[in-house]
């Protein structure tokens, strides 16, 4: 879906390099089928499916945005470090003053990392933490897609709260 949007938003000259990680797929061969149909409708997308741990772009990027997917970083699946791992790897990928956007579903305030794996959510805070902590300045959030009914207690698929979650969005730079 955000593929489709910023493809249309950069135009014909504007590259998107739609990235999912060869860890996922694995999970879920139907991640690479979704990226090549987006790919073949939209010439200026490129797929790359690397693994997380060898992150990494054909040229600086501009912009870097990742929606609903932060907290994956945490699943109990992924390696201890592997946010810091990709948090670095996307710092080096950005162009000095490059911007990172970061947008996952809401889980309770000061919960940390404890409800990555069995609700996909995380603490907003945490993230805000661990990205500047790898060097990114935070700049702002917006307040677009919070829900403040949402109880950050079930689990993001569940159908009392699917497609209604609480989720941040923020803002980070890369200093230059």
């Amino acid at each position: 879906y955000f593929t489709r949007l910023l493809a249309k938003a950069v135009g014909p000259t504007g590259r998107v390099y739609a990235y999912q990680p060869a860890e996922f797929i694995k999970f879920r061969a139907q991640y690479a089928d979704d990226q090549k149909k987006v790919a073949d409708a939209y010439p200026n997308v490129t797929p790359l499916n690397n693994s997380l741990g060898a992150l990494a772009f054909p040229e600086p990027a501009d912009v870097i945005f990742t929606a609903q997917n932060y907290h994956d970083l945490h699943l109990a699946a992924s390696p201890p470090g592997t946010a810091d791992l990709i948090n670095a790897a996307l710092f080096k990928a950005l162009k000095p003053g490059g911007v990172l956007i970061v947008v996952d579903h809401a889980a309770v305030a000061g919960s940390g990392t404890r409800d990555s794996n069995s609700l996909h959510r995380i603490d907003p805070a945490t993230v805000r933490a661990e990205v500047t902590k790898a060097g990114f300045k935070f700049e702002g959030e917006s307040t677009l897609l919070r829900n403040p009914d949402d109880p950050h207690t079930a689990l993001v698929f569940d159908a009392s709260i699917r497609g209604k979650t609480d989720q941040f969005v923020y803002r980070f730079r890369k200093p230059g």
